[in-house]
């Protein structure tokens, strides 16, 4: 992760060095969040088959709730002080979600994202620990 940003002073009760490990285990639900919405996006643009209205409706959806989470997320990077990855290098080198380049089918593509409900559980507990 990047040093910490210039500027004001960050006093949140929280020492430097506990706030740069949550915010480098933040950037990693980022970067795994990010890749989420992308691959969702994806999905969501190149579906096809029989359940195409259906899955082209829930992936938009859920693309729609990965993008506000992870603004969300980076929001709590730059309250700790910290810069956000933001390029698509830093995302592939932080998140854990493995990536292919061949399209899916339809069925594949729905074990693909039902990973996204233990992802979202984890990054609620993130998120919690820091309210």
């Amino acid at each position: 992760m990047p040093e910490k940003t210039k500027g004001v002073p960050v006093d949140i009760g929280i020492g430097e060095a506990e706030r740069r490990e949550i915010a480098e285990g933040l950037a990693r639900v980022v970067a795994d969040t990010f890749t989420l919405y992308l691959m969702t996006h994806n999905f969501h643009w190149n579906v096809t088959g029989p359940l195409f209205p259906q899955l082209h409706a829930l992936f938009e959806e859920q693309y729609t709730e990965l993008w506000k989470a992870t603004d969300k997320l980076a929001e709590r990077v730059r309250a700790l002080g910290f810069p956000v990855p933001a390029t698509l290098g830093q995302f592939t080198r932080l998140t854990s979600i493995p990536q292919k380049d061949e399209m899916p089918a339809a069925e594949e593509m729905i074990r693909l994202l039902e990973r996204l409900g233990s992802h979202e559980k984890a990054a609620w507990m993130l998120r919690s620990t820091l309210a």
